[in-house]
């Protein structure tokens, strides 16, 4: 039975659905009318703006024109606008002031990157998702009392910018849970987290596990490898079995960032009922797809989210001014760099993320990985995609199950031209026989990948993957002595050369 307090939440959903699956059912049908639509819509809002004048966006009639006046840019192509904007200046890349800055969480650069977060793209696009992923559940599973109980959503951390008071930097996380709607925050737990943004990791968890422990959660949101620390704290602080003994409605949990086929069994270790899964694709730069089912593993892409979407074939990944498709162009199962245009006021931004398209009617994604984040050292290949899936077939057919991973080629000899792929692993369950693990790997790697398997063959040009297991904690050590704990940071899957594991087994030979 749905409590009096939930009721008017859970009736403002059903209104809210309702009127929402009008708009999302036009957008399945008619989605480059759509997507046409949102462009003209993002020009004229920005065709005024110091960028809009400087490229011209008054000539700009239709998608052709648009591609041929603007260039695709990068991050580094946008920074002299965004410091402008961080600044104070009003009108640079989006009409009127920006006040908060997100810091990219991507895993693969070294560079810190500052996301202008506009009033237009925080409600019409970050939390439009947040209120479209619930009103689906909502749909899906028309039994849920998900508002008779707390929502535990892990946050990042905020700063204000040096010399600039009116200006906030942070992980987006933050920036969202310091500004949520009032349907969100009235059920948040633990309370009064908002003076946590600005602490550090450690007494942020304390925080949480002390005061949510008293809650009846029952939505939990964050990155995996958080979210399985304060369950496991909240666990053991309590002297418990399972998370189900003192969250007993826990019933969803919803994540992006990171393919959580690997942790799963980790959630199923501790809990006692089931939990659903849901994932959505928030990325600092916009909200991107959410699932539309349950038990799902793609997403369907939002198309009205003030988001205008090119996709770059991955031949032309490496060009500088690539040839661009529109959502009518694309094919299935093909993997493809995504353009943005968006509310924010980043223009033809490459983002560098890479998808494929699991069905185009409607447009529904996975995401494969970033265009940077490949091990090609013979011509494998070698995509994150294919690392999650053979790991998890792995650890299911050794039974066993995974912490964290990373890896990295390595060359055998001199002139390069025998490798190997190193992986370091922490297991939470580890397996009876390691050499064994790796074997099975090594052929789940071929089934997923036909470069790899051609490249395996008579073991030239590539060995068999090498694997060195770490103690449990490894890797949350190694975060905190990068001063990277909690929030959006995560762990970097691939690497382009050795360096990163070095140090890691550097700091754990040492501890």
């Amino acid at each position: 039975m749905i409590s009096s307090i939930g009721k008017p939440l859970n009736n403002f959903f059903s209104w809210y659905l309702e009127r929402r699956m009008v708009e999302i059912e036009n957008f399945k049908s008619n989605p480059e009318i759509v997507q046409q639509q949102t462009l003209s819509n993002l020009i004229s809002s920005a065709k005024s703006t110091q960028f809009g004048i400087s490229n011209n966006f008054s000539s700009v009639y239709n998608s052709s024109s648009f591609k041929s006046i603007i260039p695709l840019r990068k991050y580094e192509d946008f920074e002299p606008f965004i410091k402008k904007a961080k600044n104070g200046e009003p009108n640079v890349l989006w009409p009127g002031k920006v006040k908060w800055f997100a810091q990219s969480s991507g895993t693969s650069s070294n560079t810190i990157k500052h996301i202008p977060i506009t009033i237009d793209s925080l409600k019409k696009c970050h939390y439009k998702g947040g209120k479209d992923l619930l009103a689906i559940y909502y749909r899906n599973n028309p039994n849920t009392q998900l508002f008779s109980g707390k929502h535990l959503i892990m946050g990042g951390n905020e700063k204000h910018l040096p010399g600039n008071d009116k200006s906030i930097s942070g992980d987006l996380s933050a920036i969202i849970m310091k500004n949520l709607p009032w349907w969100c925050e009235w059920r948040r737990s633990p309370n009064k987290v908002r003076s946590l943004l600005q602490k550090n990791w450690v007494d942020k968890l304390k925080y949480i596990v002390k005061h949510s422990s008293k809650d009846n959660v029952q939505i939990i949101a964050g990155v995996p490898s958080w979210v399985l620390i304060i369950m496991n704290e909240v666990i053991k602080e309590n002297n418990l079995n399972y998370i189900h003994e003192i969250w007993p409605s826990l019933e969803l949990y919803l994540h992006g960032g990171m393919n959580i086929a690997p942790y799963k069994k980790n959630f199923e270790s501790i809990s006692s009922k089931k939990i659903n899964f849901y994932q959505n694709y928030n990325a600092t730069e916009g909200f991107f797809g959410l699932q539309s089912e349950n038990d799902a593993d793609d997403m369907l892409l939002m198309l009205d989210y003030g988001i205008y979407y090119e996709f770059i074939s991955k031949d032309n990944w490496k060009e500088d001014q690539p040839l661009t498709l529109s959502l009518e162009d694309v094919e299935l199962n093909t993997p493809y760099e995504v353009v943005i245009s968006t509310n924010g006021g980043l223009w033809r931004y490459r983002l560098e993320d890479t998808v494929i398209f699991t069905s185009i009617n409607p447009f529904k994604i996975k995401v494969i990985g970033r265009t940077k984040q490949f091990i090609n050292i013979a011509g494998e290949e070698l995509m994150i995609q294919h690392l999650e899936t053979a790991i998890n077939k792995a650890s299911e057919k050794c039974l066993c199950s995974i912490g964290e991973y990373t890896v990295a080629p390595v060359f055998k000899n001199s002139n390069k031209s025998i490798g190997f792929h190193y992986w370091l692993i922490e297991f939470c369950e580890r397996p009876d026989d390691l050499s064994n693990f790796s074997s099975i790997l090594d052929i789940e790697l071929q089934k997923v990948n036909i470069d790899y398997k051609s490249k395996r063959e008579n073991n030239y040009p590539l060995n068999k993957p090498i694997i060195k297991e770490v103690p449990k904690n490894t890797f949350y050590n190694w975060l905190e002595s990068q001063n990277k704990l909690g929030g959006q940071h995560k762990i970097l899957r691939i690497n382009e050369n050795k360096d990163k594991i070095n140090e890691i087994l550097e700091m754990e030979n040492s501890n």
